[in-house]
């Protein structure tokens, strides 16, 4: 073989050696630095005067004030991705047609694709409610965690996922009931991350609520139908001896109603609504099966699609009294 043949291969070997080390999301990234210098050139400019007679009467000068800071995120929502791969994942998130994306993708493997700016607004929770946040996505973090859903979700996932909370957390000040999961913003759409996905160790980390340890009270009262009849027949408080003489109404003859409503009350007096403290926790009530199944999802893990049985109450009463 001759000298320059020997150079022709080794050329061969580095251009194949360059290729196989080039990012394959050169294209996509450019688009992002094409998009971002926009959206600073958008924060650079300054307000001036719109034309015609709806224009705001904005005086002699634009005054800029000099206490401003960038917008911060509030909530960290967690998906799963109901993919087969992060590579699969990651491309999803490049194709400017599939309208969706998130801030960060951890892999089964722990690895950290860091995909948006955390200032910026990623396209994750799609239409969502809590509490009384209607636009999520504005307010958020969206982390992707590579699982198709019905897999357990890898310890080197899960600890890097700790690790990312960890530092959001510290950067934003983000509360702690605030981080939640996709299906808790949008319980009529959306069934992520599953009920595999490890809730009480997010918790014990700081990153989400949970329900104490140990038995928990009953959200119903020990009042019977004795002590509310004995609330409603009790005698009137005297009047003191200043007060002007007032003639009783006569005491009614018929008692059926009373006795009705006794009847109707066999049993404890509920002081407790799951509605209300469901909506209270942050839910979107407005379909409460759909609501009861993403608290279960989240919270109970088992007998998801069923109605809330006795124990459920008494988590959805401790968890409750921790948003008043």
């Amino acid at each position: 073989m001759t000298f320059r043949s020997c150079l022709g291969l080794a050329g061969v070997a580095v251009l194949a050696a360059c290729a196989a080390q080039r990012n394959p999301y050169t294209a996509t990234n450019r688009s992002y630095k094409t998009q971002v210098k926009a959206y600073a050139k958008a924060l650079r400019a300054t307000p001036v005067p719109t034309p015609g007679a709806d224009s705001l009467l904005q005086g002699a000068y634009w005054v800029g004030t000099t206490n401003f800071n960038l917008r911060k995120p509030n909530y960290v929502i967690i998906h799963h991705t109901a993919q087969d791969s992060t590579a699969q994942t990651l491309k999803t998130f490049t194709l400017p047609r599939t309208q969706v994306s998130a801030h960060y993708v951890i892999g089964r493997d722990g690895r950290v694709f860091h995909m948006l700016n955390d200032y910026l607004r990623a396209w994750h929770g799609g239409a969502a409610k809590w509490g009384n946040t209607t636009d999520i996505n504005s307010s958020s973090i969206g982390i992707e965690l590579d699982n198709n859903g019905t897999e357990p979700f890898s310890e080197p996932q899960i600890a890097s996922l700790l690790r990312v909370l960890a530092g959001l957390k510290k950067a934003y000040g983000i509360p702690t009931a605030n981080f939640v999961g996709h299906a808790d913003i949008a319980p009529t759409r959306k069934n992520d991350p599953s009920a595999l996905f490890p809730w009480k160790r997010l918790a014990d980390n700081g990153f989400g609520l949970w329900y104490d340890p140990g038995p928990l009270p009953s959200p119903f009262s020990a009042d019977s139908a004795a002590a509310l009849a004995s609330r409603l027949l009790a005698p009137a408080p005297p009047l003191p001896a200043d007060a002007a003489p007032v003639s009783a109404p006569p005491l009614p003859t018929d008692t059926s109603k009373v006795d009705a409503q006794l009847a109707r009350l066999n049993g404890p007096i509920t002081v407790f609504n799951p509605k209300d403290a469901l909506r209270i926790i942050g839910y979107d009530t407005r379909d409460l099966p759909a609501a009861i199944r993403a608290f279960k999802l989240h919270f109970i893990q088992q007998n998801v699609g069923g109605p809330l049985t006795e124990a459920d109450n008494r988590i959805l009463y401790n968890l409750y009294k921790k948003c008043l």
